[in-house]
């Protein structure tokens, strides 16, 4: 959905923000919020990454995967982010936020704060 005011850099700001709650949750010891917010910001990184190379911006979680496979069909080398994504949405929003399955807690907050480096990723990409 493109709207007047989507853009791509109000939709990476909006991951950052969301990446944002996710660490003060888990400083809250509440790692299944934080593990959704965390998901949450990826998913929009990857928005923004779909809205800069299309000129649209997905309305679904689904149009975020179409957009993404279909990025990785134009460019292989897109390959390896949709992987992190997928990787993201497994663990973080299915296994520990729909689930309840979030050990070993270690590599569920390692995900929670790489989610950060995926953002930034995600953007450079955008911009190439």
């Amino acid at each position: 959905m493109t709207t007047t005011e989507a853009n791509p850099a109000r939709i990476f700001a909006d991951a950052r923000r969301m990446h944002e709650a996710a660490l003060v949750r888990m400083a809250d010891d509440d790692i299944r919020d934080a593990a959704e917010k965390a998901w949450c910001a990826a998913k929009r990184a990857v928005d923004g990454l779909v809205f800069a190379r299309t000129g649209e911006e997905p309305s679904t979680s689904s149009g975020t995967s179409k957009g993404l496979r279909t990025m990785v069909s134009a460019d292989p080398a897109m390959r390896a982010v949709r992987q992190q994504y997928m990787d993201l949405q497994a663990v973080l929003h299915g296994e520990c936020f729909y689930y309840g399955f979030c050990d070993p807690i270690d590599e569920t907050e390692r995900l929670i704060r790489g989610t950060a480096a995926f953002i930034q990723h995600a953007e450079s990409l955008a911009q190439n």
